[in-house]
């Protein structure tokens, strides 16, 4: 008898038209909608389901949300319950422990709640940034005096650097508490917050900004930032590092341009990162789920945990694994959630056993250094020639499910938006490695200049 999976699904993760067919290869998949689902890549996933569930009438948290999610189940049959969102990650693992299902397990809030997993990292002597707890301009303050500044302020629950802002100086505090407050209210009003823990919205934390610097790791004028990840899955309380992947540098405060893979660094320091990403995840004490550790570099080989989401990474991430590496972390680690053996990579994997580069790439108003750009531009992948920014053989798309529709006006970009500030991701695959850096450089600062022209042919051919 086929296997039976609730998908839970909310705005986060990998896009539908990728995920769904792959929970579909493994088991009936039956999705349980707690927002309206993009309608546009329907066609590209909807044929999939066994069933949708609409459940976005109504904003549902706390123990009203867990008890739709086990009726659902219930109803459905499920073998397993999951989710590709992090801000659902805390709800269907408390409705996994109450169906008897495996899931990320009762300590699912070390993951999701910023503030308990700094705590718990502190505990376990894992390296990573001294914090406060912030729900006041009031306890800002008080961090910023108790703190060694500059600090980050961030949303406790959020994700997609939404909100963040560095506060330098004491004229910093009431600005910087004044606009994340703001910028998380937004987010929270677009469904891109926390749905389990009511009042998420309001909690924050403020902490010491870790020294990045990649001077001990990658070679003057390599491309790369000083922050990376480890993308891993927890089976049965087992931790599986996959892969490292990589970034160019972030723009300010700290969004996110890129993650790309493979990891180029000598292996002798991805063991170094793999090492501490063990010991930040063990620290967590997860069940059966996806992780998605983020690391900062610093000076003399050393490394700081940044956070570790209890999910698969984002974006096209499981894109870049299955096309670098030829496994498939979504199917993985849904056989793992139904009870079926897995073959895991022995050991973490590296640039040693890639076959090809690939990466997520922003399709954000911005070039590379995070100037923003000069003119209001509206999308249309149709409209780049992509032949004069990359390299020969490299390929690029938008994705569907994670970008604007074409004619879409791009959004401008504010320091606050974080992911709410993209037009959408790009996949991009490339021979390898360097290969890939360097064409994530070429989009991003020639993209503006490309859509333009394309505009302004289409004009001039509409004139003649």
């Amino acid at each position: 008898m086929a296997k039976s999976l609730l998908l839970v699904y909310c705005r986060g993760g990998a896009p539908l038209e990728f995920a769904i067919p792959r929970l579909a290869q493994r088991a009936q998949v039956h999705v349980l909608a707690l927002q309206q689902m993009p309608q546009r890549t329907a066609p590209l996933w909807q044929g999939h389901c066994a069933q949708i569930i609409p459940a976005w009438d109504e904003r549902r948290s706390g123990r009203e949300l867990v008890t739709l999610i086990v009726e659902a189940a219930r109803t459905v049959g499920a073998d397993a319950v999951f989710t590709l969102s992090e801000f659902a990650v805390m709800a269907v693992a408390e409705a996994a422990e109450e169906l008897g299902l495996r899931g990320v397990g009762p300590n699912a809030a070390n993951s999701r709640d910023k503030r308990l997993m700094r705590a718990v990292w502190e505990k376990a002597g894992v390296p990573s940034p001294r914090f406060r707890r912030v729900s006041s301009e009031a306890d800002l303050r008080t961090a910023f005096e108790e703190l060694n500044p500059p600090l980050l302020l961030k949303s406790a629950w959020g994700a997609g650097s939404v909100g963040q802002q560095v506060v330098s100086t004491p004229d910093d505090l009431a600005p910087a508490w004044a606009e994340t407050s703001a910028a998380v209210a937004h987010a929270l009003s677009t469904g891109f917050m926390e749905l389990q823990q009511v009042g998420a919205e309001r909690d924050f934390l403020a902490e010491e900004i870790i020294p990045g610097s990649t001077r001990t790791w990658w070679p003057e004028g390599s491309g790369y930032g000083d922050y990376l990840s480890v993308e891993g899955i927890v089976a049965d309380g087992v931790y599986h590092p996959l892969c490292i992947t990589s970034r160019i540098p972030t723009i300010p405060p700290f969004t996110e341009l890129s993650n790309l893979a493979p990891c180029e660094l000598p292996e002798r320091l991805q063991r170094r990162i793999e090492e501490v990403s063990r010991a930040a995840v063990d620290a967590l004490e997860l069940g059966t789920c996806g992780t998605h550790t983020e690391l900062k570099l610093m000076d003399d080989g050393e490394v700081s945990v940044i956070e570790s989401a209890a999910r698969l990474g984002g974006v096209m991430v499981a894109a870049e694994l299955e096309h670098v590496f030829g496994y498939e972390p979504i199917g993985m680690l849904v056989d793992a959630l139904l009870g079926h053996d897995v073959t895991f990579p022995p050991r973490m994997l590296t640039d040693r056993d890639a076959r090809a580069a690939a990466g997520s790439l922003s399709l954000i108003a911005t070039d590379a250094a995070g100037r923003p750009w000069s003119r209001d531009l509206a999308w249309d992948e149709s409209k780049v020639d992509w032949s004069t920014i990359l390299s020969p053989g490299s390929r690029i798309e938008a994705v569907p499910g994670l970008s604007i529709p074409p004619g879409t006006p791009l959004p401008r970009y504010d320091v606050t938006s974080g992911a709410l500030g993209y037009g959408g991701i790009f996949f991009l695959r490339t021979r390898d490695a360097q290969t890939l850096v360097r064409d994530s450089y070429a989009v991003l600062d020639n993209l503006e200049a490309a859509l333009a022209k394309g505009w302004e042919n289409d004009r001039h051919q509409g004139a003649s």
